[in-house]
């Protein structure tokens, strides 16, 4: 960590006045994209909100993210939004610090080492193989919601994969992350002013949600100790062990909980996401949807693809990495400074809230010409090497880099050439698609799509 100052050093951030408290507090409640965009617009590459006693620095260069999220990530730990996720998510990897998170870290680590994602790729293309069946059953028939089988098919994957059990067999499991991440954003948004016994509907919700959730935790952990022997280099296995260690048992168990819990809707909740981005968008762009279905049959024909494809997969891959630019998964970075220090030539004060919004930076008009416009091209191999690194962050950047990203980006490539291989999905006419930022970015209400056989 670099060494705190004595003395504020450089300029403060130029930004509104405290006296628009209220309406950036309507912003922050109904229209999170719109005040991080109107302020990136405003007040350039830096800008501090003041909303009633509280200041949030928000940067918006690479160079900024490259220094808070990399060069000196000692000095930010996890910040405003996800402290108060806490009293959601407990203490799981996406919201601890510190040491706790390191130990977590380097339990979960090795399950996402390449060799052993490589070896998922049987997983995944089961996993899509069914999901392309059930969308196929429905082809010339009523519009399928698709986030709801997308969260059908990460969940298969993830319990498989990283758990080495059978998520299929709980119901509704789906819909319970989906009730503890609206009550973690209301959390955010609310900064954890509302007590959880509270009877609002949407915390009852989360109650039952998180009720069921621990109790599928529990399950999948009785199961794995009671069928076999635990030795196996699975995510449910390596906190088995992990958890043993802790003195009390009640505290293993609740570490238990936070972890798989977390590690299952951060994992399922943003792939699903991007999947359903990067489908509304090539419905969008029939011309795109045309080169994907070419670029499938000559790589694939018509046997199931293997983990070698996926390095021939390259306008699919450049398809999706572009609908991660327009809508990431991950849409915001919030960071608490710990020690005074310095970004871009302006004061950061110990304690200040500081963000980096992958939103606002992937439309950054200094870095991307046409923002708002989609286009695959600018992921080609050529185009790429000539990108700030840090101009572009899906998965974050730094220590806390996702970890998850490979088994992300596997999932998102194999299981959309798959699809656009056989299959056109369109929108619903008159059904508006629009972005809700909570965890993720994903689409607010659902993303109803007919299907349609390309066969």
């Amino acid at each position: 960590m670099k060494p705190s100052r004595s003395a504020p050093i450089g300029r403060t951030p130029p930004g509104p006045p405290r006296s628009a408290t209220l309406a950036m507090l309507r912003s922050l409640a109904g229209d999170r994209l719109g005040l991080m965009s109107s302020a990136a617009a405003r007040y350039g590459d830096a800008s501090k909100l003041s909303i009633g006693p509280k200041s949030l620095y928000f940067f918006n260069h690479p160079d900024h993210a490259k220094h808070v999220l990399a060069d000196n990530s000692a000095n930010y730990h996890k910040g405003i939004g996800l402290v108060q996720a806490r009293r959601a998510l407990g203490d799981g990897l996406l919201t601890s610090d510190g040491e706790l998170w390191r130990t977590q870290r380097k339990v979960i680590q090795p399950a996402f080492q390449h060799r052993r994602i490589t070896g998922q790729t049987g997983i995944v293309v089961d996993e899509a193989a069914k999901l392309v069946a059930r969308l196929r059953s429905r082809a010339g028939g009523e519009p399928v919601e698709v986030l709801d089988e997308m969260t059908v098919f990460t969940l298969g994957v993830l319990g498989r994969a990283l758990l080495d059990s059978d998520l299929g067999a709980f119901d509704a499991v789906g819909h319970s992350f989906e009730a503890v991440q609206d009550q973690a954003m209301f959390e955010m948004v609310s900064m954890s002013m509302v007590p959880t016994w509270v009877p609002l509907p949407r915390q009852r919700r989360f109650r039952r949600a998180r009720a069921e959730l621990h109790r599928v935790v529990d399950r999948l952990v009785t199961d794995r100790i009671a069928t076999r022997q635990v030795d196996g280099d699975d995510v449910l296995t390596r906190l088995i062990e992990s958890t043993r260690r802790e003195a009390d048992p009640e505290v293993g168990r609740r570490r238990m909980q936070d972890e798989v819990v977390t590690l299952l809707l951060a994992g399922h909740e943003t792939t699903a996401s991007t999947l359903g981005w990067t489908l509304h968008l090539i419905d969008r762009h029939p011309e795109v949807g045309a080169r994907l279905r070419a670029e499938a049959v000559d790589v694939l024909g018509d046997r199931p693809p293997v983990h070698e494809d996926l390095r021939r997969l390259v306008y699919t891959t450049m398809v999706i990495e572009e609908a991660m630019r327009l809508y990431p998964p991950v849409w915001i970075l919030p960071r608490a400074a710990q020690q005074d220090d310095e970004v871009g030539g302006y004061h950061v004060p110990a304690g200040a809230d500081v963000l980096i919004c992958p939103y606002t930076l992937h439309r950054h008009p200094e870095f991307w010409a046409d923002s708002e416009t989609f286009r695959p091209e600018r992921f080609a191999p050529e185009q790429k090497a000539n990108r700030s690194r840090y101009s572009y962050l899906p998965f974050g950047a730094g220590p806390r880099f996702c970890v998850g990203s490979s088994l992300g980006m596997m999932e998102a490539v194999l299981v959309i050439a798959m699809i656009t291989r056989e299959l056109r999905l369109t929108g619903v006419p008159g059904r508006p698609v629009v972005p809700e930022p909570m965890l993720s970015l994903r689409v607010r209400g659902g993303l109803e799509m007919a299907v349609r056989s390309e066969g």
